[in-house]
């Protein structure tokens, strides 16, 4: 089989570890790897396989004789996409600097593989609590038209980053040591104002919006319409960040043209790839963080009828935001590429 040189930007954070942990457990086909990270990370060693890997300040240089860079997020994407570009690299982004662009493809394997097809050296990955509701959305798709989709999102800390991880475990050890508590990362470490997220839910992921929406909600409308190629979906959104590691949740409500059953959704969901189904009401089983993080499938559970609208169902979605909600999606872009040879 054919190895490819990969570059990871970003190898130091959450994501970028997640990539390593995928790379080595999927057998992915790579000959050369480069860690590249800013120069705050650059000179950390980093054991992988065995072996040891020097950290690198990105620079444009970066992406000489690589096929594959997998960038992990952030504002260093929009700096040395273009970069790669140039040098012949395929970028597939974690950030939201490319999703919207029309000359982009935003991909959910599972989902719009067909879509890859169309990219021009960047193919961007959606948002993670986009790809979580994608997967669950998707096999009910194929089976009716969807009108439309009101959801409510309880997102782990892991989508703020590594920094936001750490801030969670140190408030928690704060409090039980009767100590003053910190915070500086959310709702957004951009924002004049902080909040302690342990033992709290914040109902405020990203910056507000002039119409009282914030940034992340509006993703989740628009980056779904292009995944899906359909604008006439209504789709409304909360997002919450609640004190949990890893795994986002998902409180998913659909409106369809036409009856779905419970019993025909379970079927659907049940046979896509990707997804597991854990409903069962009588034993209490359903899906949650404790038992998805680390997986890399998305779960669904409390499927049930929606009494108030004519065709409706509701459902409770969880999935690993650093894996499937991730690193592990772009991961999967990139397996399908070399698959169909679409490099």
């Amino acid at each position: 089989m054919k190895k490819y040189n990969v570059a990871i930007l970003g190898a130091t954070g959450a994501v970028g570890q997640e990539f390593l942990n995928l790379i080595e457990e999927r057998n992915f086909p790579f000959d050369n790897l480069k860690l590249l990270a800013s120069s705050r990370s650059a000179g950390k060693i980093i054991t992988f396989m065995g072996k040891d890997y020097t950290v690198e300040e990105a620079t444009d240089d970066s992406f000489k004789d690589i096929d594959i860079a997998l960038f992990a997020g952030g504002s260093a994407s929009t700096k040395f996409a273009s970069a790669a570009v140039k040098h012949g690299a395929v970028v597939i982004d974690n950030s939201s600097a490319f999703r919207m662009d029309p000359e982009v493809p935003l991909i959910v394997p599972e989902v719009n593989p067909e879509d890859i097809q169309k990219h021009k050296g960047i193919i961007a990955n959606p948002n993670c609590s986009t790809i979580i509701m994608a997967m669950a959305l998707k096999p009910l798709y194929n089976q009716a038209k969807i009108k439309r989709i009101v959801v409510s999102t309880y997102q782990a800390v892991s989508g703020a980053g590594k920094e936001a991880i750490d801030e969670l475990d140190n408030q928690v050890a704060a409090i039980v040591e009767n100590k003053p508590v910190e915070a500086t990362i959310l709702p957004s470490a951009g924002l004049p104002k902080h909040y302690q997220i342990a033992f709290n839910v914040i109902p405020q992921i990203d910056a507000f919006l002039e119409d009282g929406y914030t940034k992340e909600e509006m993703k989740m409308v628009h980056e779904t319409h292009k995944i899906f190629n359909d604008y006439n979906m209504g789709i409304t959104a909360t997002t919450i960040r609640i004190p949990v590691y890893r795994s986002h949740s998902e409180s998913i409500n659909i409106e369809f043209d036409e009856e779905v059953s419970v019993e025909e959704a379970k079927k659907l969901l049940a046979a896509f790839p990707g997804v597991i189904v854990q409903d069962n009401p009588q034993e209490q089983i359903y899906p949650m963080p404790l038992f998805t993080s680390n997986q890399n499938e998305v779960f669904v559970g409390r499927i049930r009828k929606d009494e108030t609208v004519a065709h409706g169902l509701n459902l409770w979605v969880v999935g690993d935001q650093i894996r499937k909600g991730a690193a592990l999606n772009a991961l999967q872009i990139a397996e399908y590429m070399i698959e169909h040879n679409v490099l």
